[in-house]
């Protein structure tokens, strides 16, 4: 631990699954640090029409060109070694500029433990931000390792994981189960893990009158998150099916927010089953979209199955459909419980009928959408904001580098007196009950026009 320094410690934080601010955790993190005073610098990979370099809200961004999307062990090997040397290129640059006192590594993957170890001689510091469990991901994408390649590659994998587990001077969980498994797997003090939840800054994730209202009569339901194997975003439409061409409710649309390695597949099975009319895919979507979506949409999806990964894992998409009072169909998972407590309808993982029950019982039930939306966004605000999170976040580094800001600043960004967002679309006033009862019930359709 070094003692206060006169100029105040710089923070290195390395991403390689999303570029940066897109990585909304990290992100907030990012500003965390710097309203605390600490220097922050960032590698990530370049998204699209990225700068190689932007300075963006007092975070220094170097970005480089992702590597081909990874087909089979060598694509992931190369994808991996790829990012890795990219990565440690940057980060002689990024030193070259400004010494840095700790590097946080955000995984996946687990390989950035060995960059940690060879700056190590240098006074660095090493945080490791447990994002994900990457043995299980192996596993539900996969199935279980029964042997041969397969089982070679998932001990690889927990090889990686202890690695970094151990090669770290901190480990920062995104929930208890995560640190159960640092404890238990990567063999660490509970007193050198932290958890640190992905809880939504709700004074900026809040509704908004947004700009295009729907058709008044018009039931939108909506999916925000990656679109990988594993995240069951073939149910939705398989749900979206089964409402529309089994049960008569032509009224439905779905909207899924974001990218991944199934979107393409995701079109097309959406053509097959003759649900282009109903559903839209946006691909890449940033905040102003998010909020423009999730406060138009009447239902929420969260049709990620009961897998080792799942099971286990904080689901952002839960969280943010809580921010913006939107009730949300989910399949029965224990960290999911967690986040939403009794805000959500759960329904038994893979049961496609059961989970469209449950959407169509909020669509018949306005005054339920209202009431669960009402209580999921007194849930997040009070029980899962992001700004106590950020609070136990910045401790970690405080502690590390033993730095002690003369002047405490408040640890966010942002500041709810406005009455419109940074786009000028006016928020849903949250202390008029009746105004907001209004809001939950009608979702931004077209009959709130004459509201505003």
């Amino acid at each position: 631990m070094t003692s206060r320094a006169a100029t105040p410690p710089h923070v290195l934080i390395i991403v390689q699954n999303l570029p940066v601010p897109l990585d909304r955790r990290v992100w907030l993190e990012c500003q965390a640090l710097v309203a605390r005073g600490y220097s922050v610098s960032v590698i990530c990979p370049k998204g699209p029409g990225d700068p190689a370099h932007q300075l963006l809200d007092g975070v220094s961004i170097h970005k480089y060109a992702p590597a081909p999307e990874a087909k089979g062990l060598l694509g992931f090997v190369w994808e991996f070694a790829y990012s890795w040397v990219r990565t440690a290129w940057l980060s002689l640059k990024v030193r070259r500029m400004q010494r840095f006192d700790v590097i946080q590594a955000c995984n996946p993957p687990d390989t950035y433990w060995l960059l940690a170890l060879l700056w190590r001689p240098f006074g660095v510091d090493f945080v490791f931000d447990h994002h994900d469990l990457n043995p299980e991901l192996f596993v539900s994408r996969f199935g279980e390792p029964r042997g041969g390649l397969k089982a070679l590659e998932h001990r690889g994998l927990l090889w990686l994981e202890r690695r970094t587990f151990r090669a770290a001077q901190h480990v920062i969980s995104t929930n208890e189960s995560y640190k159960a498994v640092a404890i238990r797997r990567g063999g660490r003090m509970p007193s050198k893990v932290t958890v640190v939840r992905s809880g939504p800054d709700t004074r900026q994730m809040r509704p908004i009158h947004p700009d295009h209202p729907r058709p008044a009569g018009e039931i939108n339901l909506v999916y925000l998150g990656i679109m990988g194997p594993q995240d069951g975003v073939d149910q939705v439409l398989l749900v979206v099916d089964e409402l529309v061409h089994r049960r008569g409710r032509s009224t439905v649309t779905a909207t899924l927010l974001g990218f991944g390695d199934c979107l393409e597949e995701l079109k097309a099975q959406s053509t097959a089953l003759g649900l282009d009319d109903h559903v839209s895919f946006t691909g890449r979507v940033d905040r102003a979209e998010i909020a423009e979506h999730l406060s138009r949409a009447d239902i929420g999806l969260c049709p990620d199955l009961k897998t080792p990964l799942n099971e286990l894992s904080t689901m952002n998409k839960t969280m943010e459909y809580m921010a913006y009072g939107l009730p949300a169909v989910s399949f029965d998972l224990t960290e999911t419980r967690v986040s939403g407590g009794d805000t959500l309808l759960y329904v038994p993982s893979g049961d496609v009928a059961a989970f469209a029950d449950a959407v169509e019982a909020l669509i018949d039930d306005p005054s339920l959408r209202a009431r669960l939306g009402r209580a999921a966004r007194a849930r997040v605000s009070t029980l899962l904001d992001w700004r106590p999170q950020a609070t136990a976040y910045v401790s970690v580094f405080d502690r590390l580098t033993g730095f002690a800001p003369l002047e405490v600043t408040p640890v966010t960004e942002a500041d709810d007196a406005s009455d419109t967002d940074p786009q000028g679309r006016r928020y849903v006033d949250l202390d008029d009950e009746t105004g907001f009862e209004r809001y939950l019930v009608e979702r931004g359709a077209d009959a709130e026009r004459g509201a505003r």
